[in-house]
């Protein structure tokens, strides 16, 4: 698997894509109240206002996958614990969020 995507949590999304404008020193190529996504060179950095709301502790790595729900049994059975699980996100993207043993998530995407 390859990180294809971050994803940042942020609870004032206005706020948020001033200041990665600022830091990336880039547009932000899709700008939703649900959603602001960057492109940096081929990797998707992207603000999620909701983050918090469904447990996002802190930026988290999505893998770029073909099969998700495969993913997630994978990681489930090397120890990690389902934060969040396969979910369409609109178009043809699913994702989901695997916690290892100490908490920090991983992510898994297709798209």
């Amino acid at each position: 698997m390859t990180v294809s995507s971050i994803v940042i949590p942020v609870k004032d999304v206005a706020t948020a894509t001033a200041f990665y404008r600022t830091v990336f020193g880039a547009e932000p190529h899709t700008e939703t109240p649900y959603y602001v996504g960057f492109n940096l060179d081929g990797l998707e950095i992207g603000l999620n206002p909701n983050g918090h709301a469904t447990g996002m502790v802190g930026p988290t790595a999505y893998h770029a996958t073909d099969d998700v729900e495969a993913g997630v049994a994978t990681l489930v059975e090397g120890g990690g614990t389902v934060v969040s699980p396969a979910t369409s996100v609109g178009g043809t993207t699913v994702v989901a969020i695997v916690a290892d043993a100490d908490g920090n998530h991983v992510g898994l995407i297709s798209t």
